[in-house]
């Protein structure tokens, strides 16, 4: 009984520090936790270890086989030799029995035979290396492709660090100004990011440049038009040009995409003009209903 008592108090004790552990790890801030570009960034090393091992045994691979092909060709040369000898053996043999009478023939013939040998071991060896270099070159280009693959995705991760980089501090902006040179900045480096002229059209918004909101929202509108934030966005902006009713049109529309703009538009300080519009309170307490 005594020896169980012991043991139980010694798994408590282990336990205590792991779960004091997984505590104050649920506590961090999520800006202190590993972040999914790192993740990408370790996929994308690891991938260029195997690249560079690909090519080292590619590299010993292509020695090896140039190496057996040169051992084939002076095998095969060794043995056309040696039986070109034979051959001359054999001729010098029937010289000594048929005499010299037939010297010239037979020497021409052996020449002729000796040229048709070597004649065929040239064609061999050519068929042989015109395979091996269209199989070289096949694995070059599959290595170029490989690699400009890789190229591609490094310049596309930066692209998004950068770019998440960015948004970051769009957040932590003071003001609609400092936003709205964030957001010109994300534009650079993604032309025509539709998010990134949605927030700036609230920023415009901001600083009461309301026909410049419009132009950036209906930019987006061209694009998509059901972007939800996008026709919020418009909606504000005719609400503050006096255009009520198209301002209602665009909120309807909004409000069908997403429908927790409806209890935004209830608090919205841009649409205090439609406060009192029947078609506007009809909207926003239907959401209540």
């Amino acid at each position: 009984m005594l020896s169980r008592i012991l043991f139980a108090l010694t798994l408590l004790c282990t336990a205590l520090p792991g779960l004091a552990q997984e505590q104050a790890y649920a506590e961090q801030s999520i800006y202190d936790k590993p972040l999914m570009e790192r993740y990408v960034l370790d996929e994308l090393k690891t991938l260029r270890t195997d690249q560079q091992d690909l090519e080292r045994r590619l590299i010993i691979q292509i020695t090896d086989r140039e190496l057996a092909v040169a051992d084939k060709s002076l095998n095969y040369a060794n043995v056309t030799v040696t039986y070109f000898f034979y051959i001359i053996a054999g001729v010098a043999s029937l010289i000594a029995m048929i005499g010299w009478q037939s010297l010239r023939e037979l020497r021409t013939n052996t020449k002729k035979m000796a040229d048709q040998q070597l004649k065929n071991a040239d064609e061999k060896l050519q068929e042989i290396a015109e395979s091996y270099e269209m199989k070289f070159q096949a694995l070059e280009r599959e290595l170029k492709r490989k690699t400009r693959n890789i190229s591609e995705n490094n310049k596309e991760i930066e692209r998004i660090n950068e770019v998440h980089n960015l948004w970051l501090r769009a957040q932590s902006a003071q003001t609609s100004e400092q936003k709205i040179e964030v957001y010109d900045e994300i534009l650079k480096i993604r032309p025509g990011d539709l998010e990134a002229l949605t927030y700036k059209a609230d920023a415009a918004m901001g600083i009461q440049e309301f026909h410049w909101a419009l132009s950036l929202c209906n930019r987006v509108l061209e694009v998509d038009d059901t972007n939800a934030h996008a026709l919020y966005q418009r909606a504000c902006a005719y609400a503050r040009l006096g255009v009520e009713e198209q301002a209602i049109s665009d909120l309807e529309r909004a409000i069908v995409g997403g429908e927790s703009l409806r209890e935004l538009a209830a608090e919205e300080a841009d649409f205090e003009t439609l406060f009192g519009n029947e078609r506007f309170d009809l909207l926003i307490k239907s959401g209540d209903n």
